[in-house]
């Protein structure tokens, strides 16, 4: 079976800065691929390559098998959220959703479902320059599932948000993947581990893959070793 992301031998610069290289690794049909490391790591620009945002320094990317050096295709296929918000700013929520599904050629039944799903009939009718964080990202998550994409890729789409919102969310992840549906997502916290099927740790230009009873022991002892540092700072 043909993998969904693979990626050989990647490297990423930003000014004199390298940020990461000799990257390879494989996302399969139905794996949610977790990335997680140190602030500054590259965790962000590495989802901008695989979303297409960002050129990189040398490798190889294939997306849904596609070169994406040479082509744009494998984005008819995509749901991206990233940190910046893209949705329209001088919109309101439903004209966003409107205006999302008539790009991506989405039905009026998908609008319906996605306003469903996420619980976003209060906040229809209010611009999205309104919204905390919580209902944006539910906005941001459900205009990114309107065509039905086969990949998902998300960066800190539960970064400081509220429980209810976090939630729903989560609830809506875990049933796009049970429906065979594949996911790349940045990660802050380990509140989403259960559905990782790989973590891959980013640290000093470098990535370590783990299975997720690996990458818990990993995360457990980052904070352990921030939390001393911090200690340290105190004194």
């Amino acid at each position: 079976m043909e993998p969904v992301i693979r990626v050989t031998n990647l490297a990423q610069k930003i000014g004199h800065k390298l940020l990461f290289q000799g990257i390879s690794f494989e996302v399969q049909p139905g794996e949610c691929f977790g990335i997680f490391g140190t602030r500054g790591a590259g965790k962000t620009s590495l989802v901008h390559i695989l979303a297409g945002i960002d050129r990189f320094k040398s490798g190889q990317v294939a997306i849904l098998g596609f070169n994406i050096k040479k082509t744009e295709k494998f984005k008819r296929s995509l749901g991206l959220v990233t940190q910046e918000s893209s949705l329209f700013r001088d919109m309101t929520v439903v004209e966003n959703l409107d205006f999302i599904a008539a790009l991506k050629k989405a039905s009026r039944a998908a609008v319906r479902e996605m306003i469903e799903s996420f619980q976003l009939q209060e906040f229809l009718t209010k611009p999205v320059t309104s919204l905390d964080i919580g209902v944006l990202q539910r906005v941001s998550l459900a205009c990114a599932l309107l065509n039905q994409p086969k990949l998902l890729i998300l960066d800190e789409i539960i970064k400081d948000i509220d429980l209810f919102s976090r939630n729903l969310i989560l609830q809506e992840l875990e049933q796009f993947l049970a429906a065979g549906g594949t996911c790349v997502s940045t990660f802050s916290n380990f509140v989403f581990s259960q559905s990782f099927s790989k973590v891959a740790w980013l640290e000093g230009g470098e990535m370590t893959i783990y299975d997720p009873e690996g990458a818990q022991a990993e995360w457990n002892r980052q904070v352990k070793y921030y939390a001393e540092q911090s200690g340290r700072y105190d004194d």
